[in-house]
């Protein structure tokens, strides 16, 4: 037995560093998977259309991610429940149904986007290699993604997704390869209004650099994989550092890839795009064949990032807010509903990019406008159970976490609404 002294006695540095090391995961993983498929669509289509006049959107979009995580992070470990959970618990069937209708159509089609994005990626190395890529390879991934979340536990794919983060760094290498003039970048970062156009179109795209950035599956991911960690509050200090390092190290990496195409595709006139394969595919004759290899690399990464975490949280989401059993390395007979609704996501959506992947250039963006519409909805709940101290005690929102979630809901309600009306009269949005 230890004694008093031996008890007192403050942590060493290394083992401070292996605590950190032992709570970090939730955080990184939860930003990291919002550089998706559709995301770095995203960023693309947002540098080829406006070069670095958007970098002031991730700045501020960067704030209110950091901002929402941490609700997500504390509410995990405070609570030991998912969000779907307490939106349950605290609002009904009817309320959760909706909210998880709302979280099914955002993630069907965010899944659609990962696989359409491993597509694209693969398909870089050549024509010849797009049959083999669309009828074996892709098959066998969403096999073994399946594999990875049926069989595995949360430690060893916690393990696998902290090192595939590293491959991220690849988008630095490619914005460098592309030789912008960062007197340029500065410039639009500070001054970014030079190239706004359309309010219909401009306002479609902050919405979707936003709508990539906070996500309505990421806020459940982040809860839920809190819970599943066993992270408890006497370490939530160091949950907070993850969760902070994860935001600023994923929205660097959207400014890269911002950056990358501004500073080829924009500078070239080419300011349309149907996926992110087609971004880097045009880097080849603008920044050299390494940038295309760099970014391709980078895509296959993401996409499988996201095709991993997107359905694991929609599954986690669903059998929560219907107080069914779930967690990873559940068989069928534990877990029925969990391990069905993952399957479903992965399988169905792996179908129909193989089947029709030539017309779903559309369902590529469409999950960062989908989310940026429907986000509200979740933050709104979110922050209704946060600031319930029966449920968080003297965890609840300070005032200034208030203001910027709620800013950033009002904001992702107005912008939704200028969309709708600009939609519906085009004459408006074109002036």
């Amino acid at each position: 037995m230890s004694s008093p002294q031996q008890q007192l006695r403050p942590r060493s540095p290394w083992s401070k560093i292996r605590l950190l090391l032992s709570v970090v995961g939730p955080g990184l993983i939860a930003a990291n998977a919002d550089n998706d498929a559709s995301g770095i669509f995203g960023y693309s289509l947002a540098g080829a259309q406006y070069q670095y006049s958007m970098l002031w959107i991730l700045v501020l979009s960067g704030v209110a991610l950091a901002v929402m995580q941490e609700m997500g992070a504390r509410m995990g470990t405070v609570t030991g429940k998912g969000l779907a959970d307490l939106i349950r618990e605290e609002y009904g069937v009817k309320i959760t149904f909706f909210a998880m209708f709302a979280v099914l159509i955002a993630n069907f089609c965010t899944t659609v986007s990962e696989f359409a994005g491993i597509l694209a990626s693969l398909e870089l190395f050549g024509p010849r290699w797009i049959p083999v890529v669309r009828f074996a390879i892709l098959p066998l991934l969403a096999i073994g993604i399946w594999l990875l979340i049926s069989r595995g536990s949360y430690r060893k794919l916690e393990r696998i997704l902290l090192m595939s983060s590293v491959i991220y760094l690849l988008y630095v290498a490619s914005a460098i390869l592309s030789h912008p003039r960062w007197t340029d970048v500065g410039h639009q970062l500070v001054s970014p209004f030079a190239h706004i156009g359309p309010i219909a179109i401009y306002a479609l795209m902050i919405i979707n650099v936003v709508g990539t950035t906070i996500t309505p599956w990421g806020q459940f991911y982040i809860q839920s994989s809190v819970r599943d960690k066993g992270v408890k509050v006497k370490d939530y200090g160091l949950l907070k550092i993850d969760v902070y390092f994860g935001v600023i190290f994923t929205n660097l990496i959207g400014c890269f890839i911002m950056i990358c195409c501004g500073a080829t595709l924009f500078k070239e006139g080419i300011h349309q795009l149907n996926d992110a394969g087609q971004a880097a595919s045009a880097l080849a004759p603008l920044a050299g064949k390494l940038a295309t290899v760099l970014f391709g690399i980078g895509l296959f990464n993401a996409s499988a990032f996201g095709a991993i975490t997107v359905p694991l949280s929609t599954a986690y989401s669903i059998t929560e807010a219907l107080g069914w059993e779930s967690g990873m390395g559940r068989r069928i007979r534990e877990a029925p509903l969990f391990v069905g609704v993952y399957t479903f996501l992965i399988f169905a959506c792996a179908a129909l990019v193989m089947l029709f992947s030539g017309h779903l250039g559309w369902l590529i963006i469409l999950p960062n406008i989908v989310g940026g519409v429907l986000l509200p909805i979740i933050l709104v709940l979110t922050l209704q159970i946060i600031n319930k101290r029966r449920i968080m005690g003297k965890y609840v929102n300070s005032p200034t976490f208030n203001v910027v979630a709620w800013t950033t809901t009002v904001v992702l309600i107005i912008l939704s609404f200028v969309l709708l009306v600009t939609t519906i009269f085009p004459s408006i949005g074109a002036g």
